[in-house]
C-alpha cells in the first residue's frame, strides 16, 4: 500500500473513532498542555531544542526521589527508587509544551520505542514552508528520513510531512498544509492548527 494510502486510511480510522467516542468529557477540559518525554542527557536536549529547533527554555526544577518510600511509584508510575534529575519544560511557537525528564531508574530501558511499538511516538512540529525546513535540518546534520512526502489523495490530501531524529533517536516531524486538508470540507470538528489557534 502506498505511503500515502496508508496515511489516508489511519486518519480516517480516526476520524471515525472521534465520531463514535462517547459524549462525555473532563470537566473543564480545555486542551493539550504539553507532552512529557524522557531523554538520556537533560542538558544536551535542551541544547538540541533551543539551538536547532528554536524553542524557548521556560523553566527547570527537579531533582526528585523518595530514598526508602514508594512516592514515585505512587505518583508516576515507575520503579520507587527512581530518581528524575531534573526536569525542563521549552516552548516551540504556537503549540502546546515539551516537557524534558532525565531520570534514571534501576528498570529503565535505554532503546527509543520505534513507532510500530506499543507505546510508540512522536513530536510533529508544524511549518509554513516544508521545504524549508527540510533544508535546514539537513544542514544542521540533523538525521531525515525520506521526503518531504506529499500526501495527494483521501482525507489528509494537502499536507506534506517529514520524519526525523533527534541526537538520540526520538522521532519527530515536520508537516505542512498551507491551503488546508481535504477532510476539512466537509467535517464537523477540525483538527487544532497551530496558525488558527482560536479555532
Amino acid at each position: 500500500m502506498k505511503i500515502t494510502k496508508l496515511i489516508s486510511t489511519a486518519l480516517a480510522a480516526l476520524a471515525l473513532s472521534s465520531t463514535l467516542a462517547a459524549a462525555d468529557s473532563i470537566p473543564g477540559l480545555r486542551g493539550h498542555d504539553h507532552t512529557g518525554i524522557t531523554v538520556p542527557d537533560v542538558k544536551a536536549a535542551i541544547a538540541f531544542f533551543t539551538d536547532v529547533i528554536g524553542c524557548k527554555q521556560a523553566m527547570s526544577f527537579g531533582p526528585f526521589s523518595d530514598e526508602k518510600g514508594t512516592f514515585m511509584q505512587d505518583v508516576v508510575n515507575v520503579h520507587p527508587r527512581a530518581v528524575i534529575h531534573e526536569i525542563s519544560m521549552v516552548r516551540c511557537g504556537y503549540g502546546s509544551n515539551i516537557e524534558l525528564f532525565q531520570y534514571e531508574a534501576p528498570d529503565q530501558a535505554k532503546t527509543q520505542p520505534k513507532n510500530s511499538d506499543f507505546g510508540g511516538h512522536h513530536i510533529a512540529l508544524y511549518v509554513d514552508d516544508i521545504d524549508k525546513a527540510a533544508a535546514y535540518l539537513k544542514s544542521k546534520g540533523v538525521r531525515t528520513m525520506q521526503g518531504p512526502i506529499p500526501i495527494n489523495e483521501g482525507p489528509a490530501a494537502g499536507q506534506s510531512i517529514l520524519y526525523f531524529l533527534t541526537p538520540w533517536d526520538l522521532q519527530m516531524e515536520l508537516i505542512s498544509y498551507p491551503k488546508g486538508m481535504a477532510y476539512e470540507k466537509n467535517a464537523t470538528t477540525l483538527l487544532w492548527s497551530t496558525t488558527e489557534p482560536q479555532k
